[in-house]
């Protein structure tokens, strides 16, 4: 007799507390429900798109596609040496930052052990430290960013990694390099902290961070960055990390050796050789985020300040229905419910004219009546 097979028989307990990252809509699935043109300020991205000379190294390099990538990806890594005054051995690429938020979990975490994060921070933290079955910390946001002192006094003998944004995704806030600093003087050499810095290249504070440092002083720090954000190669997957030579050594155990595709290599090189691209990018998110803020004011909508290149946005109302209706407008943004703030949406900072359809859209969504509770 053929027994049954269950795939409940061979699932690890913890794994089934996990909730899977939910990406939302792709915008032609909502396009095509749609009937008519849609705009995405749900993720991020850079609506200006992809460096120009990103765009030739992509053109240039599509009939080599047959071939595996560079799985150490040397040029590539041995720029960002060269560009932030490091040892290649203290440089690690990787699909996204993503990649190597996980990868970190992979190499260092099991059950029994912790991990520290905060409340309302990316998801994909907490994702991570789930997948490996060990124990989750978060800590509550203070003023609508990272409470540096509460973590630093959930570290137990049991903790193993840190995981903090700067700025932190979703709420946009950011701590300084001084708060930084202390907060670093609390933390035993034995605990990573996992600095991800996505957002980097879009702050416009001096105090803001001097994150590399830590790398150069071989310090407990692993650094994120990406190349999704304000370089617009969000579809290719490509980031990197920066850290002592030895934790990256560890994660390299641990690693695809694929991970970052010859496409990906090629145009995250010439994205950093087009720094006017990246200039423009900065300035019009910052043109644009005063205009949205002081239009978001006009309307009596209450906003977190952020420093990054979204906003967390409040409507006072329930945001999964505030989601739907701007869907229906043809507006994708992202509702914050996942992230314990139940009356808000996330909205990028897209071009003038996409910002001024979001508000737009706001304005006749906000103006409609709630459904009323059913």
């Amino acid at each position: 007799m053929i027994q049954h097979f269950s795939i409940e028989d061979l699932i690890h307990p913890w794994s089934k507390r996990i909730r899977p990252y939910p990406p939302g809509k792709p915008i032609e699935e909502v396009e095509r429900e749609l009937g008519h043109p849609a705009i995405k300020l749900a993720s991020n991205e850079n609506p200006l798109g992809p460096s120009p000379k990103a765009l030739e190294a992509i053109r240039n390099s599509i009939d080599r596609i047959n071939f595996y990538p560079d799985g150490h990806g040397y040029y590539l890594r041995q720029r960002l040496a060269e560009i932030h005054s490091l040892d290649m051995n203290q440089t690690i690429l990787g699909a996204g930052s993503t990649d190597l938020i996980e990868l970190v979990a992979k190499a260092f975490l099991v059950a029994g052990d912790e991990a520290i994060s905060s409340e309302s921070s990316f998801y994909i933290y907490r994702l991570a430290i789930d997948e490996m079955g060990a124990g989750l910390v978060q800590t509550p946001l203070r003023n609508m960013g990272y409470d540096l002192t509460a973590i630093a006094r959930a570290v137990t003998q049991r903790t193993k990694v840190i995981y903090i944004g700067n700025p932190n995704n979703p709420t946009g806030t950011m701590f300084t390099a001084h708060e930084f600093d202390r907060f670093l003087e609390a933390i035993p050499a034995r605990v990573l902290v996992v600095l991800d810095e996505a957002y980097y290249e879009y702050v416009q504070r001096h105090d803001y961070s001097h994150s590399v440092n830590y790398v150069r002083a071989g310090r407990n720090v692993f650094v994120l960055r990406t190349f999704s954000k304000v370089h617009g190669l969000a579809g290719l997957r490509i980031g990197y990390g920066l850290g002592h030579p030895e934790l990256i050594e560890a994660i390299n155990r641990v690693r695809s050796p694929f991970n970052a595709n010859y496409v990906a290599q090629v145009a995250a090189l010439a994205a950093l050789d087009d720094q006017e691209h990246v200039a423009h990018s900065v300035e019009m998110n910052r043109r644009e985020m005063k205009f949205v803020t002081e239009e978001l004011t006009l309307l009596g909508v209450r906003y977190t300040p952020s420093v990054g290149n979204f906003l967390l946005v409040d409507t006072g109302r329930d945001c999964e229905e505030d989601f739907a209706r701007l869907l229906h407008e043809g507006v994708i943004v992202r509702p914050m419910k996942l992230y314990a703030f139940p009356t808000s949406l996330r909205v990028t900072i897209g071009t003038h004219e996409e910002n001024e359809q979001f508000l737009e859209a706001l304005r006749r969504v906000l103006s409609a009546p709630l459904r009323a509770a059913r």
